[in-house]
């Protein structure tokens, strides 16, 4: 009973932090409308969630917020590179960076060049490791919370977590598809990179100003 109870708070906390518009899930739900190394992004989003919530599980998130240089680091970080990829994502809008690609499939979609599977993997990697959120979510507060509990608990509370995740992540890249005759019209994509800039830079402005958890 303990188990399940532990297995299903993890599940809900961890669906209520991940399912939140982040640059992660954006990065994921654009390489799902494109219909490009779709498994790869998404498999890789839950392999680095799996064990930053696994270590912040453990232990890691309680000693991280007691480390006030490492919280700096990371926000200010963190604020560069939301910053970074807000203005990137409003160029696009602003100069249609995406467009309807040859050969991209029979609805059309696709971005403007192909990319490799080093790239798509780099490109992934780096919206999750220097994504602050994914820590803030994952290893500090499901730490906190998982990091609490009773050795038997903890890792059941971790795997309902990765779960969430897990379902989460193939459900938005794979599901993204449903939402191609949309987005066959370059239109939709500038006003998808316009929203994504708005969110970016609303995160990277309140990152900045708001102090991240600290230790008491």
């Amino acid at each position: 009973m303990w188990w399940t109870t532990s297995f299903l708070q993890g599940l809900g906390t961890g669906a209520g932090l991940i399912i939140a518009i982040g640059a992660q899930n954006v990065h994921v739900l654009r390489t799902g409308l494109q219909r490009r190394h779709v498994a790869l992004t998404a498999w890789t989003c839950i392999a680095v969630d799996a064990v930053a919530i696994a270590a912040g599980v453990a232990g890691m998130g309680l000693l991280i917020q007691g480390q006030p240089l490492l919280i700096g680091a990371a926000r200010w970080g963190g604020t560069a590179f939301l910053a970074w990829y807000g203005l990137a994502a409003a160029r696009r809008a602003l100069r249609g960076g995406a467009r309807v690609a040859d050969g991209a499939g029979r609805d059309g979609i696709g971005p403007a060049r192909r990319t490799g599977t080093r790239q798509a993997l780099a490109a992934v990697l780096a919206v999750s490791l220097l994504n602050p959120h994914m820590y803030l979510d994952t290893v500090v507060l499901l730490g906190a919370l998982g990091g609490q509990r009773p050795p038997p608990e903890r890792a059941a509370f971790a795997a309902g977590a990765i779960a969430a995740s897990t379902a989460w992540f193939l459900s938005l890249g794979f599901g993204a598809r449903l939402l191609s005759p949309w987005f066959a019209r370059p239109s939709a994509w500038r006003a998808l990179d316009a929203f994504v800039a708005a969110v970016m830079l609303s995160l990277a402005a309140f990152l900045a100003f708001t102090p991240l958890p600290s230790a008491p």
